[in-house]
């Protein structure tokens, strides 16, 4: 019986010559993430469990990017608790408002194809993008993990998707991921891996396929698997071993469900408030007023997000009363697009760029809206709630639909005749 890539992961984690959906097993931790909202919980029960130190410094990774800059008082109180530990216990990764935590994890080389990662936030999914285990976990489970090194999974049931063909000019990997979710429904993955594979996905950058990644928790996924390929080897600066050449889903495993997608079938579209399983394409929706747009997150703020946006509102400009907030997801990210111009080009149509971090994605700083407001955003949720009141009507799209919408100030299609 062949085996998917996450069984494969984690069997060769613990030892094993293979693992079986469904069965408990204990992994030794690559990496793990923390990140600013959870180090005091994470703290406190680190202490509470008894510990004296972490078992290795050089395996956490704490990360400031939810908070940043603070927008209420107790903030603060993160921040004091994150440097008391960092001091305490010798870690030896920490970064400070340089970017949101799932685009540092990668970007800055922290997790390889193969890797078992947990993470304080539920897009730990992301890494997923370049072949590793990757979930999110509480507070708990992290300190247990900081004491130990060790976590419990139960094994994922997993779900094949297959996309052939080429996407559709205009269509992003936003648009392919938020049909998967309505297709799925919003628990349809729940505790299951899914893997993706197909000639569209292998013509996918690794921005695109974080895209992906990130949002399979949206399904109610325990992760998401790509085959690592070229690309990803030089993503992550490495060059692929025998072991992560092997991380592909073998024909005859055993899987829960096979999708199969033809690329050239998708079209943009977007996740209407307030379910991110409500899908439906943009044409049916053109017309709707909205006040402002959001362009970033661990979802959609990448290089190539900032770059796609910048095409389409180059030498146009935002319309009257509407706001374009723009978030590059790191320094880097940040630092390219200035580089390449699109961050010119943007600024010229109109848009208000902030630090990087996560900003309105969160519902903490960078753009709050009040009752009765719409917003266009590229993250990756839209519940009541997420980035004001609960009365603001938030949805969801790809870099080219919000820029799009951010130019008519109304729901609209980007113009692809360029």
């Amino acid at each position: 019986m062949g085996q998917t890539i996450v069984e494969k992961i984690l069997g060769h984690n613990i030892g094993a010559s293979a693992v079986k959906p469904g069965e408990i097993i204990t992994v030794n931790v690559d990496r793990v993430m923390l990140d600013d909202i959870m180090i005091p919980f994470i703290a406190d029960k680190f202490h509470e469990m008894g510990f004296e130190k972490v078992w290795d410094p050089d395996r956490a990774v704490l990360i400031y990017d939810h908070l940043v800059p603070a927008s209420q008082q107790d903030d603060t109180r993160h921040y004091r608790v994150g440097e008391q530990f960092i001091e305490d216990y010798g870690l030896t990764h920490v970064h400070r408002s340089d970017g949101i935590c799932h685009q540092l994890m990668t970007e800055a080389g922290y997790v390889k194809p193969g890797d078992v990662v947990f993470g304080t936030d539920s897009h730990t999914t992301t890494y997923g993008c370049v072949g590793a285990f990757s979930t999110g976990i509480g507070y708990t489970e992290m300190a247990a993990i900081l004491g130990t090194g060790k976590l419990w999974v139960k094994v994922p049931e997993t779900i094949r998707v297959v996309i052939e063909g080429k996407l559709p000019k205009g269509v992003m990997s936003k648009d392919v991921i938020l049909r998967l979710i309505g297709d799925l429904g919003a628990d349809g993955a729940t505790y299951r891996a899914l893997e993706f594979t197909g000639s569209a996905v292998e013509e996918m950058s690794v921005a695109s396929r974080m895209t992906m990644a990130n949002m399979a928790i949206e399904a109610g996924a325990k992760c998401a698997a790509f085959p690592p390929d070229l690309k990803t080897a030089e993503y992550c600066g490495i060059e692929l071993d025998e072991f992560q050449k092997s991380l592909v889903g073998d024909e005859d495993a055993s899987y829960v469900k096979t999708m199969v997608y033809q690329a050239e079938d998708f079209v943009p579209v977007l996740a209407c408030p307030s379910q991110v399983d409500k899908i439906r394409p943009v044409s049916q929706l053109e017309g709707t007023a909205i006040d402002q747009v959001f362009i970033g997150s661990c979802t959609n703020g990448r290089l190539e997000d900032l770059q796609a946006a910048a095409r389409v509102l180059k030498g146009k400009k935002v319309a009257p009363f509407v706001k374009l907030i723009v978030t590059p997801a790191s320094r880097k990210v940040y630092e390219e697009a200035l580089a390449c111009g699109a961050l010119k080009d943007l600024v010229e149509a109109g848009a208000i760029v902030t630090h990087p971090g996560c900003g309105l994605c969160c519902g903490r700083t960078g753009g709050i809206l009040c009752d009765g407001e719409r917003v266009v955003a590229t993250n990756n949720r839209n519940f009541l709630g997420r980035m004001g009141t609960s009365k603001v009507e938030i949805y969801l799209a790809s870099p080219m639909t919000a820029a799009a919408c951010a130019v008519e100030g109304r729901i609209a299609a980007a113009d692809y005749s360029d």
